[in-house]
């Protein structure tokens, strides 16, 4: 069960990584300014940070340590990301003042990249796992 719940919010994670990524190549090529862009992408952090955290719930919970332990980096890294933003007066990691700055703009993009990296991997992870214990059951 954990693993078809986990292959499921791992596709919305998927969805996210990528909005994430065309979201910073717009801001890059001015498409769009950044005020827009971080009120479109500050919303998506706490789902993303909360769904990730229920499919690592899960797999405490059905006993997955393997599936688990490969997950604890992206978890404090999460943590560690959203103790250290920007003050903001509500929700999300993205300061339109600061985002336009060359770093910023390149750290946040490879975010990104890394994180959809990592979500399709689990994916496929997720979906060897989920057969591996059908046929075991």
């Amino acid at each position: 069960f954990s693993y078809i719940i986990a292959l499921i919010v791992d596709a919305f994670l998927i969805f996210f990584s990528i909005f994430h990524v065309i979201a910073f190549d717009e801001l890059k090529t001015d498409y769009k300014n950044p005020i827009d862009q971080c009120n479109s992408l500050n919303p998506l952090v706490l789902p993303e940070y909360l769904l990730h955290l229920l499919i690592n719930l899960l797999f405490l919970l059905s006993g997955e340590w393997f599936s688990l332990f490969l997950n604890v980096p992206l978890i404090l890294y999460h943590i560690h990301r959203y103790r250290t933003r920007p003050v903001m007066s509500g929700p999300g990691l993205y300061d339109p003042t600061s985002i336009m700055n060359a770093d910023v703009l390149t750290i946040c993009q490879r975010e990104g990249w890394i994180k959809l990296a990592f979500y399709l991997l689990s994916f496929f992870f997720y979906l060897y796992g989920m057969i591996v214990v059908l046929i075991a059951a």
